[in-house]
């Protein structure tokens, strides 16, 4: 287990909402269309003028006046975007400021697609228990809008933009609170499943890139069959050791994937449809903010319990599978 003690989250979203209804007239499609289709009653798409950094320190300052924590004790930020703002430098370098954190502050970036506020929450813990930093801001932010390819029926309307914050810090390890289960599988098989082609070395204006490669691309039924088949194993060898089981889990988070995703993940988990924490339908997938941004909203309603067993679990781009059991 690793002992660290949740001490606030923190949300922030785009100004400007899109409907269904909106997407209907858009589109051309007749009146619920859209909201037939993608499950989303309304979701945020940031303007051409907002930044991913921006959205990323509001987050991170949300989450610090929430529980009156002071910017200066932060002595790690850890950002975990599914895609970064721009090549170089980090995101996390850009993030800064406008969290209003000290010049000086160590940052970096985490990138697991999907899973990347995940694997950042992971690296964040096992750094606190070293001892290496005392107290840490992990956010994930990303402007999925900004790859929407309108021509592609199966992904243009299930995205949505934001960001969410964490700030963490070392527990005792009497207290319970902690990381009980951590995993994360990678099926190299599907890496071509979910892309953004261009962008870095191998797609680029040298190389010969095409403007469609700057866009997300899906074959979600290739998607949806592989993780289908190894979801199952996935989870018995998440909670191996752990001293839970799926039935034991009191809430769960999992990435908001799409309308019919977080359907068969009910089904699949077999769990009670209330303890899934659902925000699909005013959110849409945030890609890395998903996660986070659901965290925080059961953590505001207050459906965590302490010391209850908590389920983060989801898909990714790769093809990556990753869960984790905390309690609070």
């Amino acid at each position: 287990m690793l002992p660290i003690h949740l001490l606030s989250t923190g949300k922030a979203l785009p100004e400007q909402q899109v409907t269904s209804a909106e997407l209907d007239a858009r589109l051309g499609h007749r009146a619920g269309y859209v909201r037939k289709k993608s499950g989303i009653d309304v979701r945020h798409h940031a303007t051409l003028t907002e930044h991913q950094s921006e959205l990323a320190g509001a987050a991170v300052r949300d989450a610090l006046r929430r529980a009156d924590v002071p910017a200066a004790s932060i002595d790690l930020l850890i950002s975990a975007s599914g895609v970064q703002e721009q090549a170089l430098p980090n995101t996390a370098a850009r993030i800064l400021e406008p969290a209003g954190l000290p010049a000086g502050t160590p940052a970096f970036d985490v990138n697991a697609s999907c899973l990347s506020f995940l694997t950042a929450l992971h690296v964040a813990s096992s750094l606190l228990t070293t001892g290496a930093y005392k107290r840490i801001a992990v956010v994930a932010s990303d402007l999925a809008s900004r790859g929407i390819d309108w021509d592609d029926a199966e992904t243009a309307l299930i995205f949505g933009d934001g960001a969410a914050a964490v700030i963490v810090e070392a527990a005792p390890s009497i207290s319970g609170a902690g990381i009980h289960a951590y995993r994360m599988e990678t099926y190299p098989a599907g890496k071509t499943y979910c892309e953004i082609r261009a962008g870095g070395t191998r797609r680029n204006p040298r190389t010969g890139a095409q403007p469609t490669d700057y866009l997300f691309h899906m074959d979600g039924k290739r998607v949806f069959k592989l993780a289908s088949q190894l979801m199952d194993g996935f989870l018995d060898r998440l909670f191996t050791g752990s001293g839970y089981t799926l039935r034991d889990m009191h809430v769960v988070v999992p990435h908001q994937a799409s309308h019919l995703g977080m359907q068969h993940l009910r089904k699949r988990l077999g769990v009670p449809e209330a303890s899934v924490v659902d925000i699909y339908a005013q959110h849409g997938n945030q890609v890395a903010a998903s996660i986070p941004t659901a965290l925080h909203e059961a953590v505001t309603t207050q459906r965590i319990e302490p010391g209850k067993p908590v389920l983060l679990v989801g898909t990714a781009a790769g093809l990556t599978l990753g869960g984790m059991v905390l309690t609070l």
